[in-house]
């Protein structure tokens, strides 16, 4: 085996570009499994966009994609606002994410009608919002924002639960496997995910192992295939379940993390 840790010291100080360009030869991929690839990524993508019926999700991102500073906005303020406590906070973020925003460039570039109605909404919400005009204006809009505030802040967050459903199932396992139904009827298979990257305290990875529990005993409920690849599984987080998942901690992982795998394995 290797010595790593003496290939670490040999390159402590070595030339970056080098080493990258090294790199890039160990991760190269055979010209005819890259055509593969690309050829099957294309393929699956053509069949998507040549669906009969596309999905409001699937059609409000062909406008506003993460390719544009706008579509960021949005899924910047789609995933935090459901995490964000209180009213003051939350008018500030959709302040700062739809205020900037150019949503004038996109008006009636849709082929629905209900997203360039969406447009026109960003589109005002940001004039409203914005409240830096001089004079008169400026004082008439900074009164206007505060009296629209709780109506905007309502309306975001009515639309970013929308957004959210295409992303999120369900709040836990029973409805989003109520809601996989449909899908899982047509031949597709689930795997989920538990929302959350990491514990951060002790009773956050206690909570966290109760919850993979729970999970695990309504996807046990729901599974009746004999091959365990045609059920639906779940994938579970390591540093989840133990709030010091990290080299230094090696014994304690080992000891206190390994058990609970095992217990919910």
């Amino acid at each position: 085996m290797p010595d790593f840790r003496q290939a670490i010291r040999d390159h402590i100080h070595a030339d970056e570009g080098a080493c990258l360009r090294a790199l890039i030869k160990t991760a190269d991929i055979p010209a005819m499994a890259l055509a593969n690839i690309q050829g099957r990524a294309t393929a699956l993508v053509e069949d998507i966009r040549q669906a009969p019926r596309q999905g409001l999700m699937e059609v409000f991102l062909n406008e506003y994609g993460l390719s544009t500073d706008e579509g960021i906005a949005l899924m910047t303020l789609a995933e935090a606002l459901l995490r964000v406590p209180d009213a003051s906070t939350i008018d500030a973020l959709i302040d700062d994410k739809i205020t900037p925003a150019n949503w004038g460039r996109h008006l009636g570039h849709s082929s629905s009608s209900l997203v360039n109605a969406s447009t026109w909404a960003l589109l005002l919400t940001g004039k409203v919002l914005d409240d830096t005009a001089p004079g008169l204006a400026g004082h008439l809009r900074g009164a206007l924002k505060r009296l629209g505030e709780p109506v905007i802040r309502k309306a975001v967050a009515r639309a970013m639960r929308e957004m959210g459903h295409q992303f999120v199932l369900g709040r836990d396992m029973d409805e989003a496997m109520r809601r996989a139904k449909a899908k899982e009827a047509e031949g597709f298979g689930y795997s989920y995910d538990m929302l959350g990257e990491a514990a951060m305290t002790a009773a956050d990875a206690e909570n966290y192992f109760q919850s993979y529990h729970r999970a695990i005993r309504a996807i046990a409920r729901n599974s009746h295939a004999a091959h365990p690849a045609d059920n639906p599984g779940i994938s579970v987080k390591l540093s989840a379940l133990f709030p010091r998942y990290e080299f230094a901690q090696h014994k304690r992982v080992m000891a206190e993390l390994v058990p609970r795998l095992l217990d919910l394995a």
